[in-house]
This record gives C-alpha cells, structure tokens and sequence, in this order.
C-alpha cells in the first residue's frame, strides 16, 4: 500500500505542475523551443506554426503533397542536394505509392532544394578526415 500511496501523490503532485505550467504559459514556451528548424533557415525565414517548414509561396502546395502520407519532420531532418530529393521521390513512387506529381514536381523540388538542401557544416570531428590517400598493395610472403 505504501508504494501506491507515493505513486498517487506524485501523479498529484505531477498533475499539479502541469496545470501551474500551463497556466503562466510556460508549457507553451517550451513547445516553441522544442520546434524543429533545419540549419539552413535563418532566424528572418518564419515557419509555419503547424509543420515547422519554411514560409514561402510553395508552402501550402509542398503541405498538401507532402505531409498528406508522412510527417513533415522527414522533411525537416533531411539535407538533400536536388538528386537526391528526386531519388527520395522516385523511390517513394515506386515503394510507397506515390502519385506522379506531374506539374508540381519542379516547384515542389525548388522548394526543397532551396530551403531544405545540403548545409555546409564545419568539421566537428576529432581529426579531419584524411584526403588523397594513396593506397598499397601488400605483398604476402609466398
């Protein structure tokens, strides 16, 4: 009884929080924060409050289209270079159904590759990555 008795009076004193939270708006702030924005918008680009995508003419087609079968955080997290986000449509037409996008295909990837391309990020790494490295064969003892 003693350990259902603590887990009543934390569900309560959870509950509370939450409530208090909700109240000065705090919750609300954290969500905001929480918001996934990709590397390549700057703080002028605005989102839409819904999707987290960036605010442009093509938004609501690139809406209808895309977040109609997934989330727009594949969108969000991805980095692709104008090959690579048709390949990631070809593939999706010809895995997931897909519908030909006709028309709308060209828009939808300048939109794609304009706000949602390759990001060139510094190297976080411990060491560079070694370039031009001319490999040997080994010669075995036989």
């Amino acid at each position: 009884m003693k350990g259902r008795n603590k887990l009543v009076v934390l569900v309560v004193i959870l509950a509370g929080l939450l409530s208090a939270t909700a109240r000065t708006g705090l919750l609300a702030k954290y969500a905001e924060r929480q918001t996934v924005v990709p590397r390549t918008q700057l703080d002028s680009v605005k989102t839409d409050p819904e999707t987290g995508l960036a605010v442009d003419d093509q938004l609501m087609l690139v809406k209808a289209q895309c977040t109609a079968c997934h989330s727009s955080k594949l969108i969000l997290q991805s980095h692709f270079s104008r090959d690579k986000w048709i390949e990631r449509i070809r593939w999706m037409q010809r895995t997931q159904k897909l519908w030909d996008l006709g028309e709308s295909e060209p828009v939808i990837l300048a939109y794609l590759v304009k706000h949602y391309g390759p990001v060139e990020r510094p190297f976080d790494g411990r060491r560079e990555p070694l370039k031009n490295v001319k490999w040997h064969k080994l010669e075995t003892g036989r």
